[in-house]
């Protein structure tokens, strides 16, 4: 059986297409979910892909939090259901209180995008089973408010307990607290990523394949559950 895997259009997403393609060529069925429908439709996972959610009015992700959708994925992130978040939907999740922290203007108040590294902390979560722990990827970062801050002691749990997914390699392009790119809840299912790897799923058109272990490391899990 394919696994299915929702991919969240709220208004202003620019990135959905992309998180689907980056699904069908993992080998899973991409399952569209409108912002605006309180349903599931009994999906495997979910991604929330970036953009601009409702136009980051009042602040990135505040009013994504409260659409109908968000009213079914909330529970079921609690109770289990694996979503990846990437750049606003790493946000979006911030403000859901799925994930610790908050994302903010980067450091020097500029837009960044271009290509990095990132290198794999934890390797050990549905979203990240197919790397190894300290692999580095070359993926593509592009936002402006993505600063990754959380007070000290939560930056030390978060170290402590393996919950830091991704860190930033070669250079801290946003001023990220701890070099981190990317975050895991203590459950596991839920993953939040400041950089895009739907870009980089296809060395032809992105600058490397690197992400796509992403979008296999969940298909995988998903069939051994």
């Amino acid at each position: 059986m394919t696994t299915r895997v929702g991919v969240v259009t709220f208004p202003g997403s620019l990135d959905d297409h992309d998180a689907c393609r980056a699904v069908r060529l993992a080998g899973g069925l991409p399952v569209p979910l409108w912002h605006a429908d309180a349903d599931l439709q009994g999906v495997d996972a979910v991604v929330l892909p970036g953009g601009f959610s409702y136009g980051d009015y009042l602040r990135c992700g505040a009013i994504a939090r409260f659409s109908p959708v968000m009213t079914e994925l909330i529970p079921a992130a609690r109770a289990g259901l694996p979503v990846l978040g990437i750049c606003n939907g790493f946000q979006v999740l911030c403000e859901a209180h799925l994930l610790p922290g908050a994302l903010t203007r980067n450091a020097g108040l500029r837009f960044v995008t271009r290509d990095i590294q990132i290198r794999v902390e934890n390797a050990a979560t549905p979203w990240t089973s197919q790397y190894a722990a300290g692999q580095e990827l070359t993926v593509v970062l592009k936002s402006g408010e993505g600063a990754y801050v959380a007070d000290a002691a939560t930056l030390a749990d978060l170290a402590a307990r393996g919950q830091i997914l991704v860190r930033y390699v070669g250079g801290n392009p946003n001023g990220s607290a701890s070099d981190i790119a990317g975050v895991v809840n203590e459950a596991g299912n839920v993953a939040g990523l400041m950089p895009h790897p739907e870009h980089a799923v296809d060395a032809l058109t992105g600058p490397s394949a690197d992400g796509l272990g992403f979008f296999t490391s969940i298909l995988r899990a998903v069939v051994a559950a």
